[in-house]
């Protein structure tokens, strides 16, 4: 499938090996990958890992592989009153991808906030089924509370990446009780409920 000049949005926090294969299929197909971070502006349980941090993973692990992938910031807007409909969001990601031929998610709620814009294509779609991978980063970030095989659910480069700087470490000595804790109860986060859907975990089919 050729999807020439392609966006994607995800938070990856961290890049786990399902959204890897989403975005090799991506970088493989398209003529150019925007690929978005997102809720860029936030740093909490759900959003360990900075902007930036997210980054350094996606070049960790990209820039080896391709040469023709951009990546911007999108940040969240739910938290704000009157924002909690996605309008905001979906004006900001039509401004910071611009003209598109297609874009490629598989959640619900952007789906139906971007349709009127762009060509919506679902992962399963661009990767090979034989790749399909069912993982969220909530499983990564849960293992990796537990401090118990977390490195065999994302790419060799990010664990590196993550253990070079110590943000494995980083992340058990602030989030590492509470995202256990949530686990226990079943509870979600009040941030969760904020964020809702913009940038949902990634999961790669």
């Amino acid at each position: 499938m050729e999807l020439g000049r392609t966006g994607f949005v995800g938070r990856f926090k961290p890049l786990h090996e399902g959204a890897a294969r989403a975005l090799d299929a991506l970088c493989e197909q398209a003529s150019e990958a925007i690929i978005g971070i997102g809720s860029a502006n936030k740093y909490n349980q759900r959003n360990p890992f900075t902007a930036n941090e997210v980054r350094g993973m996606l070049d960790a692990y990209l820039a080896p592989r391709h040469t023709n992938y951009r990546i911007i910031e999108i940040p969240d807007f739910a938290h704000l009153p009157g924002m909690s409909d996605g309008a905001p969001w979906a004006t900001h990601v039509r401004d910071a991808y611009g003209t598109l031929d297609t874009f490629v998610t598989g959640n619900p709620f952007v789906q139906r906030l971007l349709t009127p814009t762009y060509n919506i294509i679902h992962p399963s779609n661009i990767i090979e089924r034989e790749k399909w991978i069912r993982l969220r980063a909530t499983d990564v970030r849960i293992a990796m509370a537990r401090g118990d095989g977390w490195e065999g659910l994302v790419p060799v480069e990010v664990a590196t990446y993550l253990k070079e700087r110590k943000l494995d470490e980083r992340f058990r000595a602030e989030f590492g009780l509470a995202t256990l804790g949530l686990l226990a109860s079943g509870t979600p986060s009040e941030d969760a409920a904020q964020e809702q859907t913009h940038a949902q975990e990634v999961t790669a089919w």
